[in-house]
């Protein structure tokens, strides 16, 4: 099944940089990666470029001008740009793990979107971790015992524990999510109303629990590391709770406001 991973990402092409060198030792290649860029400058079209010599898949840079947090359009735009039949959004801070892309289609299915899990590196270990790390079973237990990560029961791999379902809200995070290209184009993708920090994620997973869609999730596959950042300004972080709520109580799955609108 051809796959495209989407990497969301916005000025730290140090992490970018990371993130790209995660995908490179996959198990399972993608098909494509796409860099989602919302307005980053040139350091990170650099970084893009100087991995597109050297990637065994295609590598595609797409790019909006800078005008805020504006995660829900460039996604969209990124998903345009792709050509998969399974779509792996993951975010320029989050470092795959080596079993990322194989766990996702493995536990890929009909009726479902699958929503990952992250282990979350703290400050401290942040700047000097990498895929290497994240690789290496021993180094990431020793990382649990000094308290430098959190999460770290994911880091175990377990196959054979069964993946569950449901349809609640809790957790739902686009920096590790799967779904099927029909379904994410028969819901019209994110909500660009969605500006600033929050929720737009939320607002996708309500409409495609609408659309007939189920969540699933397995706590020990598909797991990325979370390397740390500031926290966003959550300035508009109200109004998309208003937007949330407005999905919640409508009957709608489709938004006006998504992919169709280029």
């Amino acid at each position: 099944m051809k796959t495209s991973v989407i990497i969301t990402t916005y000025n730290r092409p140090d992490m970018l940089l990371k993130v790209l060198e995660g995908l490179e030792y996959q198990t399972r290649s993608a098909d494509e990666v796409i860099v989602a860029d919302d307005g980053s400058g040139a350091q990170t079209k650099e970084i893009v470029h100087r991995f597109m010599q050297s990637f065994m898949y295609p590598l595609y840079h797409v790019w909006q001008e800078d005008r805020g947090f504006r995660a829900a359009r460039i996604r969209n735009k990124a998903i345009n740009k792709s050509d998969g039949q399974y779509i792996i959004l993951l975010d320029g801070d989050c470092i795959p793990g080596k079993h990322f892309i194989k766990d996702h289609l493995s536990l890929a299915k009909k009726g479902f979107f699958f929503q990952g899990k992250r282990i979350l590196i703290n400050r401290r270990l942040s700047q000097a971790f990498t895929y290497e790390d994240g690789n290496s079973f021993s180094k990431m237990v020793k990382y649990i015992f000094s308290r430098n990560v959190s999460n770290g029961h994911h880091v175990i791999r377990w196959p054979g524990f069964p993946a569950y379902s449901s349809t609640r809200l809790g957790g739902i995070r686009s920096c590790n999510m799967g779904f099927f290209r029909e379904d994410i184009f028969a819901v019209n993708g994110f909500n660009q109303n969605f500006i600033g920090w929050g929720r737009e994620d939320s607002e996708l997973a309500v409409r495609l629990y609408k659309y007939g869609i189920k969540r699933r999730e397995h706590p020990f596959m598909a797991v990325c590391y979370h390397l740390w950042h500031k926290e966003h300004e959550r300035k508009r972080l109200t109004i998309n709770d208003v937007l949330l709520r407005k999905a919640i109580e409508s009957n709608e799955y489709y938004c006006a406001d998504g992919l169709s609108q280029k």
